[in-house]
């Protein structure tokens, strides 16, 4: 079963496709690039490259992966809306997956680890992951102080993704290198159960955790002097 992923959570735009079997779950091809003001630019050339790239159509897709933050309004928003559509138009199911998941749980070999992701406004969006790689706590949206006690009092003993390397001082943590961004393949392998077994799709909800810098108007100004 041929999948596409895409995620738009972080400056990372992400799409690829992977091959889901009952093995397991194999990637195919892939496109990033990080770019914090160009997801809506991005996002569809990569979808059309990685199809290319192994000669596949929409047509041949069974089902898309979508990251569903959190993330940063305006971006994360470009990858739901295009999974969305294209799931619709395709007649396909779409399914969604923490971003945050595709950090944490490659990370988490053994140990406990804190995934986290810039939330701006000098904060993490977080999630602590168990030694197996399973979400414990979070995701939330803290200052990385407060993200670093609450991972402190879990038994975390390192710290991955883009937000940890930016916030490593204050965290105080080991870093793991990689992955700093949600790996698509990861994000494949938490859905491929669902996928395997055909199972209806949900709505694409966004994790946004906190409301959009701009918001519209609640009251009318006068124009008068």
């Amino acid at each position: 079963m041929l999948v596409l992923v895409v995620d738009s959570s972080t400056p990372a735009v992400t799409a690829a496709l992977v091959e889901v079997t009952a093995d397991g779950v194999t990637p195919r091809a892939q496109r990033r690039t990080v770019d914090a003001r160009a997801h809506g630019e991005l996002l569809a050339p990569q979808v059309h490259a990685v199809l290319a790239e192994v000669d596949a159509r929409p047509t041949d897709l069974t089902a898309i992966v979508a990251g569903l933050g959190p993330g940063p309004f305006t971006g994360l928003r470009v990858g739901l809306v295009t999974a969305a559509t294209m799931a619709q138009v395709l007649g396909i199911t779409a399914y969604g997956v923490c971003s945050l998941d595709g950090i944490g749980h490659p990370a988490a070999v053994g140990e406990p680890v804190l995934a986290a992701s810039d939330a701006r406004r000098r904060e993490v969006y977080w999630a602590v992951y168990d030694g197996a790689g399973q979400r414990i706590a979070g995701p939330d949206v803290d200052a990385p102080a407060v993200a670093a006690q609450r991972a402190r009092d879990l038994g975390v003993t390192a710290a991955v993704g883009d937000g940890a390397h930016r916030y490593a001082d204050v965290l105080g943590l080991p870093l793991r290198d990689e992955p700093r961004y949600p790996d698509p393949t990861a994000l494949a392998l938490l859905a491929a159960e669902r996928i395997r077994a055909g199972a209806p799709g949900e709505p694409l909800t966004p994790l946004y955790l906190r409301r959009p810098d701009a918001v519209a108007a609640t009251a009318r100004k006068s124009v008068l002097p």
